[in-house]
């Protein structure tokens, strides 16, 4: 696969909050939350990392950061799932000195209003930040109810398994510290769907990185289709068991 960026240059002064926004045919919402976004946090960098899309996605991207130059645009070659496009997401931001790195749907499900919630956190000093759907004040709107269940029994049973104490370990929406990032071995990380989000947020517990939770309002989109498919589901549930064995094997071998 081949990748090619636009947008500003790679100097590497120390920058502070870049936004990646991963993309597959979101033409339409695309613009939308971008300039949601630079309403909500101006002073925000958005990444936009587009997998070849076919429905022009990308040069909308390019006509974007032509005309802001805090838009920037990463384009690939071929859909390679969501967390390969993060993961060079990442590597973009740290080559590049950003501080902060957040994690965000183009589709509007996650609302950029809310962003400075995450980011006051890692401010005061987390490393980690998750928002969440299933702490006091965050809540799903317009999900059909058979997915809340999946959803919220997918992440029971990942805190259960991994023995973490985190509400929402599946969820997208979160802002990394540079740091952790840094800390993270990204070549060895679950590349699909809920498995990306639950391995990253666990390596991050276990590397010792504070991570903690904050409220939002998770909308499902109201234009598209959701890339959410049963054999990510089923990749996450055989994994999150694999991990959670394993895990558990690594701790009786310690006490003796």
């Amino acid at each position: 696969m081949t990748e090619q960026a636009s947008g500003a240059d790679g100097s590497q002064e120390q920058r502070s909050v870049l936004v990646i926004i991963p993309t597959f045919n979101e033409r339409e919402n695309l613009p939308l939350i971008v300039a949601r976004l630079r309403a909500a946090v101006p002073d925000a960098h958005a990444l936009v990392v587009d997998d070849g899309s076919p429905d022009g996605t990308g040069a909308i991207a390019d006509s974007l950061a032509e005309a802001d130059e805090r838009v920037h645009v990463l384009h690939r070659t071929e859909k390679a799932g969501l967390g390969a496009a993060y993961i060079a997401g990442f590597r973009w931001a740290l080559e590049r000195g950003y501080g902060v790195v957040v994690e965000m749907d183009a589709d509007g499900s996650h609302a950029p209003e809310q962003l400075p919630r995450l980011l006051g956190r890692i401010e005061a000093g987390a490393d980690l930040v998750l928002g969440s759907r299933y702490v006091p004040g965050g809540s799903v709107v317009n999900w059909p109810k058979r997915r809340e269940v999946l959803s919220r029994g997918g992440n029971i049973y990942s805190r259960l398994a991994l023995g973490v104490k985190l509400n929402d370990i599946t969820g997208g929406y979160r802002a990394y510290r540079r740091e952790v990032l840094e800390a993270l071995p990204l070549d060895a990380v679950a590349s699909q769907g809920y498995c990306f989000q639950v391995d990253l947020a666990w390596r991050s517990v276990q590397q010792g990185f504070t991570v903690v939770e904050v409220p939002i309002t998770f909308t499902e989109r109201e234009i598209g289709e959701s890339k959410m498919s049963g054999g990510i589901v089923r990749e996450a549930l055989l994994l999150v068991t694999k991990w959670g064995v394993r895990n558990r094997v690594n701790a009786l071998r310690g006490r003796r």
